[in-house]
């Protein structure tokens, strides 16, 4: 077994940036204090997102319900004698591989035609690539069964079975699908266990919400119909000291990317770089909340993950900033739990500005791991992380 921790303590000004279903930020108790709370899925997703914007060499993935419709416009332009038939075509093939449902839709003001599954799929760009491919080398089978005058959607359908194209989705899994797994519902056969577990995001203290009341001046001079605001409204904030955790199965990783090492390896330690430098999205615009970790730490274990969330069940009080006194607690944590357990990770590293050390009492027996800068520590791990997986001396 081997696991890669990632944990963080991240001061997050102002912000709503994952809202509830009335528009509030997300909370939740914990150790009886309400604290504020960003779910897994909004740092998944923006850490995914990362990933593959940040990495040349991380192949694209992307979840849609628009497969039949990306399928379709490539048979369009690209296999002339099932032009007038890819709707068809793209539907039937994506019914085959993901035994889901589609549906085709024509917009009212464009008149384009809308092909979607009934939940969204996810899969590489690649793995969508190959499954076109296969469509379009089979070219001529295909558009003559779909244009046969008798039994054309039958015909289609056993065309489509002997191309066998669940084997272009089933194998050779993107980086994303790799880390963050797939469910598909009508074809359990087809889901990918997660290589990674992210947590709910939690601030370290206990939070109180906060509304923003605001007012928008129309700019065109209309003082004698407008006395005042053109626009009022609200919006609810709040902000926090966050602990952030996610960890790695580098065995099940490795698994999913059809046993390339190297491969696991890099693609480790670009999640932590993505997860720890990623931020949701929601209300950017209107509060510009985008701060980076203040203090993280990565631990490879072979043992089990760790999360250390409970370093913050008894919530930190303080009247003087909630920085020092979390990564305190975060520290004499870890350092408690594996004297406790008789554990150690093969490797822990921190990264953290000057000015954060300053920060924390240190108080007897407490002293801060020292500071790497990220990609020196990002080198160290890969290292570390490949020759455990491969059997190496660790």
């Amino acid at each position: 077994m081997a696991f890669l921790d990632i944990h963080a303590i991240q001061a997050v000004p102002p912000a709503n940036m994952n809202r509830d279903e009335s528009g509030s930020p997300k909370t939740a108790v914990y150790g009886g204090t309400r604290r504020l709370r960003v779910s897994s899925q909004a740092w998944k997703r923006a850490a995914r997102k990362a990933l593959e914007a940040d990495s040349a060499s991380i192949a694209p993935s992307e979840r849609t319900k628009r497969l039949p419709e990306q399928i379709a416009a490539s048979l369009a332009d690209r296999a002339p004698d099932l032009a007038d038939k890819a709707s068809e075509v793209a539907q039937a093939a994506v019914s085959d591989v993901f035994k889901v449902k589609t549906k085709s839709k024509k917009e009212k003001e464009s008149g384009k035609e809308r092909l979607t599954t009934e939940y969204l799929l996810f899969l590489g760009h690649d793995q969508r690539n190959r499954l076109i491919d296969a469509l379009v080398k089979n070219e001529a089978s295909l558009a003559e069964a779909v244009n046969s005058p008798k039994d054309s959607a039958k015909k289609l359908a056993a065309a489509l079975k002997e191309l066998r194209l669940r084997d272009t989705v089933a194998t050779a899994h993107p980086p994303a699908v790799a880390l963050f797994g797939r469910m598909v519902a009508t074809d359990p056969t087809l889901n990918v266990d997660a290589a990674t577990q992210v947590a709910h995001a939690l601030s370290t203290h206990r939070v109180d919400s906060e509304f923003d009341y605001y007012t928008a001046v129309d700019d065109v001079d209309n003082e004698a119909d407008e006395t005042g605001a053109g626009m009022i409204g609200t919006v609810e904030f709040n902000a926090a000291t966050m602990y952030r955790y996610a960890t790695v199965d580098l065995r099940s990783l490795v698994e999913n990317l059809g046993g390339d090492i190297d491969t696991a390896a890099d693609v480790a330690v670009a999640f932590v770089r993505a997860f720890l430098l990623s931020m949701p999205t929601g209300k950017r615009n209107t509060f510009a909340n985008n701060t980076r970790p203040d203090f993280s730490l990565v631990a490879l274990r072979e043992d089990q993950p760790v999360s250390l969330a409970a370093a913050f069940e008894r919530p930190v009080s303080s009247d003087d900033g909630y920085l020092g006194k979390s990564v305190k607690r975060l520290v004499t944590h870890q350092r408690e739990q594996d004297t406790c357990y008789g554990t150690e990770p093969l490797l822990n590293r921190a990264v953290y500005p000057a000015w954060v050390a300053e920060t924390v009492e240190e108080g007897e027996g407490l002293e801060l791991p020292s500071s790497t800068p990220l990609d020196t520590v990002l080198t160290e791990t890969r290292k570390k992380v490949r020759a455990v997986i491969g059997g190496d001396d660790a």
